[in-house]
């Protein structure tokens, strides 16, 4: 079966949250977890290993609100830890590309509800996977934007202030800005 075929879903709730970098992503990620539990739900939630921003078993915002987490190396590793879970919560889904629908779709198919949050755009201005192949088959998306630092107006993109060239470098405050489509410049390649 196509892990993209949209009518073999038939039971979970898959949520997107996407947007730029300092949009509220993983605010909105932790209020939608708190919301499930208060319902009674059992939830677990995912990070990737390589987001060592803040702490390494713990989603964190940017303000400094944590939630506990299970980090994970690989998007396989999902189906081996949330088995007994009604909701499964992945923040910065982005960081595992692609490897990450098959997974989900095979949650969404056992009947769990799915929250994702990461960046839709890369510093590139191009789409990051995951999203490409998750958006079409969410219940609900949710597209935040943050303030751009050039003019005040609305962002949706993340530009790199660091000159690399790599597509993913995690980061926060120093090496990333949010910028508005008028004051976005893509990086170069």
């Amino acid at each position: 079966m196509n892990a993209l075929n949209q009518e073999a879903i038939t039971h979970g709730r898959l949520e997107v949250i996407c947007g730029p970098m300092f949009a509220g992503k993983t605010t909105e990620l932790m209020q939608r977890i708190a919301r499930a539990r208060a319902e009674g739900r059992r939830v677990v939630v995912f990070k990737p290993q390589r987001d060592t921003r803040y702490a390494t078993d713990e989603i964190v915002t940017h303000t400094g609100c944590r939630l506990s987490a299970v980090s994970v190396t690989h998007a396989r590793e999902f189906l081996t830890h949330c088995s007994d879970y009604a909701t499964i919560a992945i923040d910065e889904v982005h960081f595992f590309a692609l490897d990450a629908v098959e997974p989900i779709t095979h949650m969404l198919r056992r009947g769990q509800s799915v929250i994702v949050s990461g960046c839709d755009l890369d510093h590139f201005g191009d789409t990051f996977e995951p999203f490409a192949a998750l958006i079409p088959l969410a219940n609900e998306v949710l597209r935040l934007t943050g303030v751009c630092t050039r003019c005040g107006g609305l962002s949706t993109h993340s530009a790199r202030l660091s000159g690399t060239t790599q597509r993913i470098e995690v980061g926060g405050v120093g090496q990333y800005e949010p910028r508005c489509a008028a004051c976005f410049t893509p990086s170069h390649r």
